[in-house]
């Protein structure tokens, strides 16, 4: 599934999910998801919220991990681009993605079942696919 960055500011603040992917990966029950960020895998909270029209996840080492694979010239200005794959129960992979036709792209990913094609970044991010 395609996910975003929010930033506000110079500053990382969360990952913004959107509705539609919630509803479909996201049992309400699940009150928090394992992601995967290279060799790290770190365990974040859902709020309430997250269900009910915000859904986003917020968690400092999410934002600083984003940050860090940013690009030293791009700013958080705007959000960026990522990948989250499932990878088992409650958990996904994340990562950096590219518009198609991006030239510092690897290699192309279809998402499954949802027809959206992008590729990884190689921006050094090492997110198994």
């Amino acid at each position: 599934m395609l996910v975003k960055s929010q930033c506000s500011g110079n500053r990382v603040t969360g990952l913004y999910v959107g509705e539609n992917n919630v509803r479909r990966y996201f049992p309400r029950q699940v009150k928090a998801i394992n992601l995967q960020l290279d060799h790290l895998q770190i365990q974040c909270g859902l709020a309430a919220c997250f269900w009910d029209g915000e859904p986003e996840i917020h968690d400092p080492r999410l934002c600083i991990w984003i940050e860090a694979k940013q690009s030293k010239d791009s700013n958080c200005r705007a959000s960026m681009p990522l990948y989250m794959m499932p990878a088992g129960d409650e958990t996904f992979v994340l990562g950096f993605a590219a518009p198609q036709g991006d030239q510092e792209t690897k290699r192309s990913v279809k998402a499954d079942n949802s027809g959206l094609k992008f590729r990884m970044a190689s921006a050094g991010t090492g997110a198994a696919a």
